[in-house]
């Protein structure tokens, strides 16, 4: 519905929340403790950016975050309680990312905090990545029993970079994702939102057609269908859910415990 002063608001009872005021569209994630959605918020979040991305009056998009951080990724208690639903959030992710990285207008990404497993997907089909002093990026997929991410961190960071991530699940901080070139700027946290509008603003000034023109026109010079990549990486999650290490390692984040794989090799 439309609000005061030109503003759109999103849906209640979503994990997010939506707002447009002079061409450009924010978009919030709003669901804590810690921002990861489950199946039905994923499928949700795509169809609302795909939404604003047709929008005739939306000419660039802030997808930023509220609380402890960015974005945690899946929510792997849904999975833990219903492994069969591994599907559905793969859809989701997959739908998500598209979106963001297929976006007809510019998407920019204002993360915080913690900026792992969906957050590193969604930031890396941004087209641009701004970010608070405080931010961490990383993909704990291996300790979590899945697969994803690699093609959006690629994005990111250097292939080494990447598979040193991926393997260890260490994290890069901010600073050394501005060395890497990952972000385009890193400011203090009070200071995100209007770094991010300021570069929206900027962009909603231009012409509406000539920078939807722009965002197709380097799509297709890309490297590689980004797209493809993560599909390719879908089915290893589904290939990783079939072994037992993967089962013990959901159910080991969820009791908050070490992960015992001679365990899981016994069942």
């Amino acid at each position: 519905m439309r609000g005061e002063g030109g503003r759109v608001l999103g849906k209640t009872g979503k994990p997010f929340e939506i707002a447009v005021i002079d061409g450009v569209a924010e978009l919030t994630i709003c669901n804590p403790p810690v921002n990861a959605l489950n199946s039905e918020g994923w499928a949700s979040l795509a169809l609302a950016i795909e939404a604003l991305g047709s929008d005739v009056d939306v000419n660039v998009i802030i997808v930023r975050a509220e609380g402890k951080g960015f974005c945690a990724g899946v929510d792997i208690k849904e999975l833990a309680a219903d492994s069969s639903l591994i599907q559905k959030v793969n859809a989701g992710n997959y739908a998500t990312f598209r979106a963001v990285h297929r976006c007809p207008v510019p998407v920019i990404a204002a993360v915080h905090g913690f900026v792992l497993g969906g957050g590193i997907g969604i930031a890396g089909a941004a087209d641009i990545v701004v970010a608070s002093e405080c931010a961490t990026f990383g993909v704990p997929e291996v300790d979590r029993g899945a697969m994803g991410g690699g093609a959006h961190l690629q994005r990111l960071f250097p292939v080494q970079k990447v598979r040193y991530m991926y393997f260890t699940g260490d994290s890069i901080n901010a600073a050394e994702a501005w060395r890497l070139g990952a972000v385009e700027k890193v400011v203090p946290i009070s200071e995100l939102r209007d770094t991010a509008l300021a570069i929206a603003r900027k962009i909603a000034k231009k012409s509406p057609a000539m920078i939807r023109i722009a965002k197709e026109s380097l799509n297709g010079v890309e490297d590689g269908n980004l797209e493809d990549k993560y599909r390719w990486e879908q089915g290893f999650t589904l290939q990783a859910y079939m072994s037992p290490d993967s089962d013990e390692t959901r159910k080991a984040f969820v009791e908050k415990r070490d992960a015992s794989f001679s365990a899981a090799e016994e069942r």
